[in-house]
């Protein structure tokens, strides 16, 4: 088997990251990988979630210069990844880890470069929905995101995504986004190197404690408009 690491970017995440690692672990410990590594990257936060992962065997703890963003915090942890695929999913598990499978199995079967969970191709894995609210302008995102950018994907950010190395380095290393467009960023870079990605339906559970504010939102449409003017300028080649 194939090594992976998984990446779990985590900003004052005290209260919630123990019975995630509890389980990250547990689902590590029982898969057959050759080689298996759980990097936690530390966005700054101000309660204990850096001394909470020290004091956590088996763990690899990354520390941000400060609060930068998530953006930036999974960049650093993809780039400080030693597997050969690489996962990052959110701290919060909304998508079970387990999933990985499905991930893992349409990576290999489509002879992808990067797949990512989605939640719009089959709704009924959703269990528990957002607000109407944030469903309503998720989707208007999306289809604003398919006009400006050109990507077919229904669902981009699901925090739920796994790479082969290889296509990791080169597509990380180019990611200019710090907030959370980054995820857009990535696929259109993936894109304009001929990588190939593919979009997985998996299982989602909204969990409150969203960090996504009003004006981070806002600020993804803006991204967008960014990101197609770099795409047209060769930015990313």
């Amino acid at each position: 088997m194939r090594s992976l690491s998984i990446v779990i970017p985590a900003y004052n995440e005290e209260a919630r990251l123990p019975a995630t690692l509890e389980t990250v672990i547990a689902y590590v410990r029982a898969s057959n990988f050759d080689f298996s590594e759980i990097i936690v990257v530390d966005d700054g936060s101000s309660d204990g979630t850096g001394a909470l992962v020290e004091r956590t065997p088996g763990l690899h703890l990354l520390r941000n210069p400060g609060n930068r963003g998530k953006g930036y915090t999974v960049r650093h942890g993809m780039l400080e990844a030693k597997g050969e695929w690489i996962l990052y999913t959110d701290a919060d598990l909304s998508t079970p880890i387990a999933e990985l499978e499905k991930l893992c199995a349409a990576l290999k079967r489509e002879n992808a470069d990067v797949a990512i969970g989605s939640r719009a191709l089959d709704r009924s894995l959703v269990g528990v929905h957002q607000s109407a609210f944030r469903e309503l302008s998720g989707r208007a995102f999306n289809l604003f995101m398919r006009l400006v950018t050109g990507l077919p994907f229904r669902d981009t950010q699901c925090g739920f995504k796994l790479f082969r190395a290889s296509a990791a380095r080169q597509i990380f290393s180019r990611q200019k986004l710090d907030g959370f467009s980054f995820d857009v960023e990535d696929l259109v870079i993936a894109k304009s190197l001929g990588y190939r990605a593919i979009e997985v339906p998996v299982v989602w559970n909204n969990v409150e404690g969203t960090k996504v504010s009003m004006f981070s939102g806002v600020q993804s449409f803006v991204d967008l408009l960014a990101i197609r003017w770099r795409a047209i300028a060769g930015r990313y080649r």
